[in-house]
């Protein structure tokens, strides 16, 4: 949803409400849910607040709720995201973020006890597995990466995307790489980046998986 590899604040429009979907380069859509980005955390949100029990890195944190809601029960949290416009809404809230490119030197790599890739961020990039490899070196040995998949897709899916008004509305901004991994495929992609999936679920239509280290995770 928030902060690109390649595109530094494509999704300015979507936090703005302004974007409302990504047009897929298979000719799919992908709806997009700023309203709820920018409330409090809620619903699905609780499978992956529920377990975080440390330190924990949001990975395209957005407007900040996921960090909001984990310092509200007392636990160290730092967002991070490249969008001129995330990082101005996080400040109106008043939560701690960083504005960076994830592939980019971080605070405390190898220490965090979780890192979160919510809201569709692990397509950030467009190569899952890469971005995973990256997510284990943040987190320590027996810490965990806590991923959001894809609704209603099947399979490992790499293309192009970019956002839009909605379905029928015209297009907002440029083609940028991007991904969905359904819940058939997280197993797969999460042992390539050697990581292994220790649970699986889904509350309020969202499906969600976490991860740990195949060695010492």
């Amino acid at each position: 949803m928030t902060a690109l590899a390649s595109v530094p604040d494509e999704f300015a429009s979507v936090l703005t409400g302004h974007a409302t979907a990504l047009e897929l380069s298979d000719g799919g859509h992908c709806p997009m849910e700023p309203d709820r980005w920018r409330d409090r955390a809620a619903g699905g949100d609780h499978w992956l607040l529920d377990r975080c029990h440390g330190p924990t890195l949001d990975l395209g944190c957005g407007p900040g709720r996921l960090v909001q809601a984990l310092r509200l029960r007392g636990l160290p949290a730092l967002g991070v995201d490249k969008s001129d416009q995330a990082i101005a809404q996080c400040d109106d809230r008043g939560v701690p973020v960083r504005r960076a490119d994830i592939f980019t030197s971080l605070p405390d790599e190898g220490r965090w006890d979780h890192v979160l890739l919510a809201d569709g961020n692990i397509g950030i990039g467009g190569d899952p597995v890469a971005l995973l490899r990256r997510a284990a070196t943040l987190v320590r040995a027996g810490g965990s990466v806590l991923v959001e998949t894809a609704p209603g897709r099947r399979g490992l899916w790499r293309g192009a995307a970019r956002v839009r008004g909605g379905v029928h509305s015209g297009v907002l901004g440029q083609w940028f790489a991007w991904a969905e991994v359904g819940v058939d495929a997280i197993v797969g992609v999460a042992l390539r980046a050697g990581l292994r999936v220790a649970e699986q679920g889904a509350l309020a239509g969202r499906g969600f998986a976490r991860l740990g280290l195949v060695h010492g995770g």
